[in-house]
């Protein structure tokens, strides 16, 4: 029998214990804080968005960007719908977003720790792993613990998570653990994160939350968008289309490239389309002041905003706007443009961009081509979803494929589907 040493306790770590357990293997389960999963509970605002039925290719991010769909397809959403289901967890779809029924994240984390139980998995929180040390016959991993011992292994599967949310033990002491095995790592910076952006006014629309655009500049080169509500705070931008863009002007920002960001705040028109929209309201309501122009339309903190950014008098009817005037507020509705200054630490992000590189783990199996025996999964490698549960679906997936493979199966072997056939139930 192995003894497969899991290190870090976060979903992708009691998916990796789970399965190497059911797969035969005996699982000692680490974990430096004082407690497994604690990072679950913060998931989809407490209510934990586990996966996300609406798959493709490019909801996952990485330098090597074919490596984290090999994984999603050995356990798709699918099988994890099902597995969560097997262990007590039925799911609620909202719009392909799916949830415990219950609406609890602690639903989730309560049925993976009573699985654990289940398949006899020794559980060691409150350990620290200093070093991985490989042998002629496995591993002996030095920890700082009460106990202050070696943990001896056959395999190791290194779950210890990125840097991002510190507080629930995301600390990036895995980075450390991979590079002493001779891993490179890819430069780990905060993703699903707000955006720092240049601008005292910021300040005056604080609060205020609009449907739109957000794209990401570096000169005349446009490096990502997304659409959705934007949360317009004191220091720059958040919401959920900033998020899913963000790992973009992280990235820029730290190669010491231009960042900016434009703002659509009417996306379903194009600029004629809003520029005509304009000339018309002002016709219909021309002795309508300036500074009143835009109520109804959009929120009073960003019309008096635009019409200050305009240099137009605020008194000026509706009906004596120019033609460049009407030209210069649809500018600032249509292509609202901030430059990109920083992105919130690592203690505001909900992932990383960048990680263990993936050109040196097996794709089938995520084993190190470098130290076999060794195993990577969750954000320790270079993978990060978008927001809507991806990343969880990333640790599910991951989490699977090592531990199978880790507990002696092979790749083929370990994947459910396949498995299915061959009994006969699918």
């Amino acid at each position: 029998m192995n003894t497969v040493a899991v290190i870090g306790a976060g979903a992708s770590g009691m998916m990796a214990a789970i399965t190497a357990a059911d797969a035969g293997a005996r699982v000692v389960l680490i974990e430096h804080k004082d407690r497994i999963g604690k990072k679950i509970l913060s998931t989809g605002n407490g209510r934990c968005n586990f996966t996300n039925i609406h798959q493709e290719p490019v909801c996952y991010h990485s330098e090597n960007p074919l490596f984290p769909w090999r994984i999603i397809e050995k356990f798709n959403a699918r099988d994890t719908i099902s597995f969560f289901l097997q262990i007590g967890v039925y799911s609620k779809n909202r719009n392909g977003y799916l949830y415990p029924n219950s609406d609890q994240a602690s639903a989730v984390l309560d049925a993976l720790r009573m699985e654990i139980d289940r398949l006899g998995i020794e559980v060691r929180t409150g350990t620290e792993c200093r070093e991985i040390c490989p042998g002629k016959r496995g591993f002996k991993i030095r920890v700082q613990s009460e106990r202050g011992e070696f943990i001896r292994a056959d395999r190791v599967i290194l779950c210890t998570g990125s840097k991002a949310a510190p507080v629930t033990g995301s600390d990036g002491s895995g980075y450390a653990l991979a590079k002493s095995l001779g891993h490179r790592i890819i430069p780990v910076l905060p993703a699903l994160v707000q955006l720092r952006c240049e601008g005292s006014f910021f300040k005056s629309i604080a609060g205020v939350r609009a449907v739109g655009t957000v794209s990401v500049w570096s000169g005349m080169e446009c490096i990502a968008r997304d659409t959705g509500e934007i949360q317009l705070t004191d220091y720059g931008i958040s919401g959920i289309p900033v998020f899913q863009v963000s790992r973009y002007a992280a990235q820029l920002l730290y190669e010491k490239r231009e960042a900016e960001a434009v703002l659509d705040f009417m996306p379903d028109f194009t600029k004629e389309q809003t520029g005509a929209f304009l000339s018309a309201r002002a016709k219909t309501r021309p002795d309508k002041p300036l500074e009143m122009f835009l109520i109804g339309l959009f929120h009073k903190k960003l019309s008096d905003l635009w019409v200050r950014l305009s240099g137009i008098a605020r008194g000026k009817h509706a009906g004596d706007l120019t033609e460049k005037e009407i030209e210069k507020l649809t500018g600032l509705i249509k292509e609202f443009r901030v430059r990109i200054t920083g992105t919130n630490s690592f203690d505001q992000a909900q992932v990383c961009r960048g990680g263990v590189d993936t050109s040196e783990a097996d794709p089938d199996t995520l084993e190190s081509r470098y130290i076999p025996g060794v195993y990577f999964a969750g954000e320790l490698l270079d993978v990060d979803g978008m927001c809507g549960g991806y990343n969880l679906q990333w640790a599910w997936s991951s989490g699977y494929t090592a531990g199978r493979c880790a507990a002696g199966e092979s790749a083929e072997s370990a994947e459910p589907s396949r498995r299915q056939a061959a009994n006969g139930t699918e």
